[in-house]
């Protein structure tokens, strides 16, 4: 009898024991999904709404300030314009760690930022009287968005009207032909930032950022369905999400990051430096290259660490997770970070003048050694 009672003890045991395990195994499961989703509301609401609000603020000011300069030309103005057309690219080169989304889907990134600018179309469009005549019509905007090439839109094709050796320039550069082609390219321009704006905070973007988007019958929601990009995003794991589980959620964050910490070197950088093609240079006319480059890597940062620097919370970061998962592994991303920040300060500005200095080369090594390292936080966080 006492055998039994010991018997039927440690049996008792044994089933309390697993049920504590499974219990607690359940905890750590329900734990972790809870962080991921903590994670990527705070990806959602404080990097990418507010780079992208700033962007699609920034591009309205802008089309609204050459438009109005079109009519009252002067130095001050140009001036200005410059300096709201910087602040624009500064969001924009910073929001390029989620390339992803709407910024994919739509097109977006090829229609507004391809270079360099191609001169020749260039010179044709100015000596094409009907063309010129439709992108200054009303609808402007449009007929720049559907009729020209992507080489001749977006940042680079204002910056080319804008700029000279890094400089903004006279008034009286700026021909009357040239001043229709800027307008509605801006107009076009702050359309597709509205996209990217929109399309990730839904509802939550400004009304009339909505309306002018449904005027102009262009797409927002992922494959025209219900759901915004953030909302996309936030329902990870949930039915009609494009995401099936958050951890594929937080390795979609961690790619787009490892992508833009690749191309900066591999390509950016790269073609340039190595003369693979010394006309593929970001950014030459307002000489800005290297402080787009920097961008790019802080966006790779507010992406990792918890949100823009003024919205940052680092308890619900991608820094937080790792760290939790593999301290060695997070330092080496923060790391790298840093050290790809380090190695583009130490390049010689303007790139477009020193583009074969060997410490452009240190810095196109920085960006791979932060591409590979975040491509192992990829696979860490499969293989949790």
């Amino acid at each position: 009898m006492k055998h039994l009672f010991r018997t039927l003890a440690v049996a008792l045991m044994a089933t309390l024991t697993l049920a504590s395990c499974e219990k607690e195994n359940n905890n750590d499961v329900v734990d972790d999904d809870l962080q991921a989703q903590a994670i990527v509301e705070q990806f959602v609401e404080h990097t990418v709404s507010p780079t992208y609000t700033a962007l699609a603020a920034n591009t309205e000011a802008l089309a609204n300030q050459l438009a109005a300069l079109k009519a009252n030309l002067t130095d001050a103005g140009v001036q200005q314009a410059c300096e709201t057309f910087l602040a624009a690219r500064e969001q924009w080169e910073k929001s390029e760690a989620f390339l992803f989304g709407a910024a994919g889907d739509f097109g977006i990134d090829p229609h507004i930022d391809s270079w360099p600018l191609d001169e020749d179309a260039f010179n044709t469009l100015m000596s094409s009287p009907a063309m010129l005549e439709a992108l200054d019509a009303e609808n402007g905007d449009v007929v720049a968005g559907e009729r020209l090439g992507n080489a001749l839109l977006g940042f680079h094709g204002i910056e080319y009207i804008l700029f000279r050796n890094g400089q903004p320039r006279s008034a009286n550069d700026i021909t009357a032909d040239q001043w229709k082609y800027v307008v509605a390219v801006a107009g076009d321009l702050r359309n597709r930032c509205y996209q990217l704006e929109v399309g990730w905070l839904g509802d939550a973007a400004p009304a009339a950022h909505i309306e002018k988007l449904d005027d102009l019958e262009m797409p927002y929601t992922v494959a025209g369905g219900n759901y915004s990009y953030g909302e996309n995003l936030k329902n990870a794991g949930v039915d009609g999400s494009t995401y099936s589980s958050r951890q594929a959620a937080l390795m979609a964050i961690l790619q787009g990051c490892s992508d833009i910490a690749d191309e900066v070197g591999s390509s950016k950088i790269y073609a340039a430096w190595h003369g693979e093609d010394v006309t593929y240079i970001e950014s030459p006319y307002s000489y800005m290259s290297i402080t787009d480059f920097r961008n790019n890597i802080v966006s790779i940062q507010n992406a990792y660490m918890g949100g823009v620097a003024s919205q940052r919370n680092e308890s619900r970061s991608l820094h937080s997770y790792m760290h939790q998962m593999d301290a060695a592994l997070d330092a080496k991303v923060v790391a790298a970070i840093e050290n790809a920040l380090a190695k583009i300060d130490a390049m010689p500005a303007p790139f477009a003048l020193h583009y074969s200095d060997a410490a452009n080369g240190e810095a196109v090594e920085a960006c791979a050694e932060l591409s590979d390292a975040l491509g192992e936080a990829i696979d860490a966080v499969r293989n949790n």
